[in-house]
């Protein structure tokens, strides 16, 4: 079975699903399937609820501009977010809404294989980097299992600070590089998304008599 197909059974296994927030549309992605870049966010809004794709409001107007402004088209990239439907009023996800799509964007990954994965706010980038701080982490690489993770503002918040999305402007200008390899900052973490940390070696300790 292709990757297309694959995808489109793993939606409708999701459109099946007793998962939170059914009330609202399901917004699965969209976008190049054999991308190198995918960015991800942290759930659909108001305008994302109605038409069923992602970043099509205020926000992913901006984010498309970004991708322009670096040579790039959206159909070049795929976009999606962490949970995959409309919280009310636009409410932050919830942890437990978080954990329940878990294994849906996992195997979403999974089946894309991107080699570089753009999180759009700390939501996302919380999601695979628990520990980091967006205002400190942002426009950093991070390498989890062979792929690597770019942290961004996510371009919403960037609209509303001048702060963010210059920013925002300046983490996408240096994307085309962290996709060429040409930026050799990364760092390397073991299974960050699930929050664990290297364990420290045992040392035997000598007989005191």
């Amino acid at each position: 079975m292709d990757k297309e197909a694959v995808l489109a059974e793993l939606e409708a296994e999701m459109a099946r699903a007793a998962l939170p927030l059914r009330e609202s549309n399901l917004v699965f992605g969209e976008g190049d399937i054999d991308c190198k870049v995918m960015f991800i966010g942290e759930a659909p809004g108001e305008t994302e609820d109605r038409l069923k794709r992602p970043f099509v409001g205020r926000g992913g107007q901006l984010l498309d501009r970004m991708i322009e402004g670096i040579g790039w088209k959206r159909e070049d990239v795929y976009i999606t977010n962490i949970v995959k439907r409309r919280p009310p009023q636009n409410r932050d996800p919830l942890p437990e809404e978080i954990e329940a799509y878990r294994p849906y964007l996992t195997r979403q990954i999974g089946i894309i294989d991107p080699q570089v994965i753009v999180t759009l706010g700390r939501f996302s980038m919380n999601y695979f980097l628990p520990e980091a701080k967006i205002s400190r982490d942002r426009g950093r690489t991070f390498n989890i299992d062979g792929r690597i993770i770019y942290p961004v503002f996510h371009p919403a918040a960037a609209l509303r600070s001048p702060d963010m999305m210059k920013g925002l402007q300046e983490d996408f200008q240096k994307l085309p590089s962290v996709v060429n390899g040409e930026l050799v900052t990364s760092i390397v973490l073991p299974d960050a998304r699930a929050g664990e940390k290297p364990k420290p070696k045992k040392t035997q300790q000598g007989s005191l008599f």
